[in-house]
């Protein structure tokens, strides 16, 4: 299982998290892009390299960095702000490359919540943004993976599996959040039965519908002993994200989510 080092987003930098996971065991990793955990105009040429080398050492390898939404939005009216956000993912799927990364998390973008654009207007800046995106990644070998977030123009797996439809490019896929779908009161494992030819990679954690959580599995609303049947039929456990933050300790947080899916049924090594 792939493990998201976004505990660590205000402790250690991406390099120091993935040496302590790798000493407690902990092999394949997806990074989160936040300054200063990582941020490639802040990585020079040695780290990136010696980063690199403690992963070959290791026999570890980074699976996907998660360039996030908060700061970028390719759906927005302004061409300057769309083009700022081109240009930074454009950034990540360079360090991708470099560290060896398969893939690269995105999010489709924001719609302004009073006196909104259209869906059609937001939806075609996205699509501009992509025809500039999509040969970036390609060049590179990268995929770049549209994540559902609640606070995204097109929160549902629905609405993702259209986008990744209409473009029809193998160089774009889904990143399916269990946590993410649950909140909003979608199902994830019908979700995932669903629409799994579109999905990638799944972060999984727990929610509960009160507040938006990634907090520790078996502690929210989802039923993981469906869900892991779901992924076994579907995409396979090679292919799901612990995204369980917790600051405090996140190596026991870790191993307690490895126990605590086991319990219900995942077949995840101890």
């Amino acid at each position: 299982m792939i493990i998201n080092t976004f505990s660590y987003l205000w402790s250690a930098t991406a390099t120091d998290a993935i040496s302590q996971l790798i000493d407690h065991g902990y092999t394949t990793f997806e990074i989160p892009i936040s300054s200063p955990h990582c941020w490639p105009e802040e990585i020079d040429a040695a780290e990136r390299a010696s980063t690199r080398a403690r992963l070959d050492q290791a026999g570890a390898s980074i699976r996907s960095l998660n360039a996030g939404g908060y700061d970028l939005n390719l759906a927005s009216p302004a061409a300057s702000m769309r083009r700022n956000s081109i240009e930074h993912i454009a950034s990540v799927i360079d360090l991708a490359a470099e560290w060896g990364a398969r893939d690269v998390v995105i999010s489709p973008g924001t719609r302004r919540p009073m006196i909104s654009p259209t869906v059609d207007q937001v939806h075609g800046w996205m699509y501009e943004s992509l025809e500039e995106l999509l040969p970036i990644a390609r060049r590179s070998g990268q995929r770049l993976l549209f994540e559902n977030t609640p606070y995204c123009f097109a929160p549902t797996i629905g609405d993702l599996a259209r986008i990744v439809s209409t473009v029809d490019d193998d160089a774009l896929r889904i990143v399916y959040d269990a946590a993410n779908a649950a909140f909003i009161e979608e199902d994830p494992v019908a979700g995932l039965l669903a629409h799994a030819d579109s999905i990638a990679l799944m972060h999984v954690s727990d929610t509960g519908l009160e507040t938006w959580g990634h907090d520790p599995i078996g502690t929210g609303i989802i039923d993981w002993r469906a869900l892991g049947a779901a992924v076994d039929s579907t995409i396979g456990t090679e292919n799901v994200v612990l995204e369980v933050i917790r600051e405090e300790n996140p190596v026991l947080e870790f191993d307690k989510a490895m126990t605590e899916l086991r319990t219900t049924g995942w077949d995840v090594a101890a």
